[in-house]
């Protein structure tokens, strides 16, 4: 059985769980991050950003290497556009993936966080991977992001509200590691990407059921 990982952009597939992916190592974990990732960051989103890019990118591999994901995809839909592209679009990239991978189980995005490209992305996994005759995918997952899961406040849609919990007491470091290695994207205490957060999120998580350390998800559907 192999696990995909779909996230919107270069550092959510860590964020969302990279601790987790860092503990499936008898389970072959595939990440597919669909958007660019930066562009949106600058006035003219074509200006120097190809460098910026290839920067991201090169991070994305690095950390995917230190949780010990098999391979991680770079599809490069354009940053925080999602949805100026048709829904059914984004939906196809997934179904290639899934058509292409046969994952068992599918971590992606929670469908209530601010950020418009992770509420698409969520959208399109479940299309892509409704549970008709044949459908490999018996597991759909949600994580939350730091700084969007949160930051929307329950005002979008539900609160992220998780079912299931990983003990990554002993990968949680990894996580840090992995994405300090996205440069630029890491930030200092107290924003929700700082390594500090990130330790006192999994702390937190694993108060809840009973350890020192866990990530978070919402399990959208499980088939058995």
């Amino acid at each position: 059985m192999s696990v995909l990982v779909v996230a919107a952009h270069p550092d959510d597939e860590i964020l969302g769980c990279g601790a987790t992916i860092a503990c499936l190592s008898d389970e072959p974990v595939d990440i597919a991050i669909l958007g660019e990732g930066i562009t949106s960051r600058s006035a003219d989103r074509s200006q120097g950003n190809r460098e910026d890019i290839d920067a991201l990118h090169a991070c994305a591999e690095k950390s995917a290497q230190l949780v010990g994901a098999r391979s991680v995809r770079l599809l490069s839909l354009p940053d925080n556009m999602f949805d100026s592209l048709p829904l059914l679009n984004v939906v196809k990239i997934v179904e290639g993936l899934v058509e292409e991978l046969s994952p068992h189980t599918i971590y992606t995005h929670h469908g209530g966080d601010l950020n418009i490209d992770h509420t698409v992305t969520h959208r399109a996994v479940l299309t892509a991977t409704r549970p008709l005759a044949g459908c490999p995918v018996k597991d759909v997952l949600a994580f939350e992001v730091p700084s969007s899961t949160e930051w929307a406040f329950g005002r979008l849609e539900r609160s992220f509200t998780p079912n299931v919990f990983v003990d990554v007491g002993e990968r949680i470091e990894r996580k840090i590691e992995a994405m300090e290695s996205y440069e630029g994207e890491a930030r200092t205490f107290p924003h929700p990407r700082s390594p500090e957060a990130l330790r006192a999120i999994a702390r937190r998580w694993g108060t809840v059921v009973g350890c020192g350390y866990a990530e978070a998800f919402e399990l959208v559907r499980s088939v058995r």
